[in-house]
């Protein structure tokens, strides 16, 4: 099924600002099946380099009812089932996976002459590599964040396979997509890279529009001053130094009470620490929102705290800032290439709660300076942030890279010639 190179003898054939690509996009999470960030970040990216005029595939994981094919803003998305879908154990999932991904895009290959790949995160690498050989076409990738970060080093058999996995697509990969300069340090301290190609583009963000006001969906805390975190519940988000926080807020009796959303592993267990620590006053964790909660709960709060021990980029920081809303973050990843201390925001030392209470204190009592704060964090979002932006420096890449995989087969086939 190769036939590119026979296709791709010049690559002069078009300007290159007016190439059209054909972009084959895997992910294994796709709204509205959402597990955690990276969805967000295709679909945002997908529906971007789709009204630039790309033709865009996305090829993800089906669930539940969801139809197998359908459009969704300009956007192709194409869901399968893994082989072994009901196999309880991940990886052997995520092997079946990358089976029926790659089956299906023999198959839309067939009738789509795709210029690029482009993979997000190990969980389709097994894909991605196979069917850059077998369609003849570069592959981009974007790391999302990595096992040895998210555990801050490998302790396990899994996390070592999972490591290697990541080591091997980053390998076989022409051109790699980090979120923050956070990323590219870890990705050359950790990895064999071999002079690899990393280029950092932020992670993007839409305007969010408040459409209910927290007394409508969250009437218990109409009257109350709360301090609004959010991310997926597992414990390298940093929510034990909010229980901690609590604690002593508890003692001082500060009058405010965190609320935290999300869902994850860890919720059941924050629950129970908060329950046996009489924290109920002090703290909440109320799980899943949806989008227009999650809005609600950010206009409604006082401020907003993401304390993440590890945190590639941080997108929810975005969340809060572009709502206007003064925002402290850990002092680590890629939060502290976001925020500047004092100007667009406030940073705490990582596992810290008297850090973070220090923060909080600042700035509840002085109102004018948050306002000033949550203001100019706002711009600073519209201004570098907005998909827009993001998609043409994605697209850019692109273009480059599959000029460059075209260049250099014009090159070995003249080779003999010499």
């Amino acid at each position: 099924m190769n036939n590119r190179q026979s296709k791709s003898n010049n690559p002069e054939r078009k300007r290159q600002a007016d190439w059209k690509l054909k972009l084959l996009i895997l992910s294994w999470e796709f709204p509205p099946n959402i597990v955690g960030g990276l969805s967000r970040h295709v679909v945002g990216l997908s529906t971007h380099l789709s009204e630039q005029g790309h033709e865009v595939h996305v090829l993800t994981a089906g669930k539940n009812n969801l139809p197998s094919f359908e459009v969704i803003n300009g956007i192709n998305v194409h869901r399968v089932r893994p082989v072994n879908e009901y196999d309880d154990h991940f990886l052997s999932w995520i092997a079946g996976l990358n089976l029926a991904m790659a089956f299906k895009a023999e198959q839309l290959a067939e009738e789509i002459d795709f210029d690029l790949i482009h993979a997000h995160d190990w969980l389709v690498g097994t894909a991605a590599i196979s069917l850059k050989e077998l369609l003849g076409v570069p592959l981009l990738t974007t790391i999302h964040a990595t096992e040895h970060g998210r555990n801050n080093g490998i302790y396990n058999e899994m996390q070592q396979f999972i490591h290697e996995k990541e080591q091997q697509l980053m390998i076989e990969s022409h051109q790699i997509i980090v979120c923050s300069e956070f990323m590219k340090e870890d990705l050359n301290q950790f990895f064999t890279l071999q002079n690899k190609n990393i280029t950092v583009i932020p992670n993007g963000i839409e305007p969010l529009i408040v459409n209910q006001k927290i007394s409508q969906v969250f009437p218990e805390l109409a009257d109350k001053k709360f301090i609004f975190s959010i991310g997926r519940i597992v414990e390298e988000k940093g929510f034990e130094t909010i229980i901690e926080a609590a604690a002593i807020a508890k003692e001082k009796k500060l009058n405010f009470i965190f609320v935290i959303a999300g869902k994850g592993p860890m919720l059941t267990e924050y629950q129970n620490q908060v329950k046996g620590r009489g924290l109920e006053g002090y703290v909440s964790f109320i799980g899943y929102v949806t989008d227009d909660q999650r809005n609600a709960l950010i206009e409604g709060c006082e401020l907003a705290v993401i304390p993440s021990l590890y945190e590639p980029f941080g997108i929810v920081v975005l969340e809060s800032m572009i709502l206007g809303k003064p925002t402290v973050v850990s002092d680590t990843g890629g939060m502290k290439g976001i925020i500047k201390h004092l100007q667009t925001g406030m940073l705490m030392v990582p596992g810290n709660p008297q850090s973070l209470l220090e923060q909080i204190d600042f700035l509840i009592n002085q109102p004018d300076k948050a306002k000033e704060i949550g203001s100019r964090g706002k711009r600073i979002v519209h201004s570098l942030y907005g998909w827009n932006r993001i998609a043409a420096e994605t697209s850019r890449i692109m273009e480059d890279t599959v000029l460059q995989q075209r260049v250099n087969e014009k090159e070995q086939e003249a080779e003999p010639n010499k």
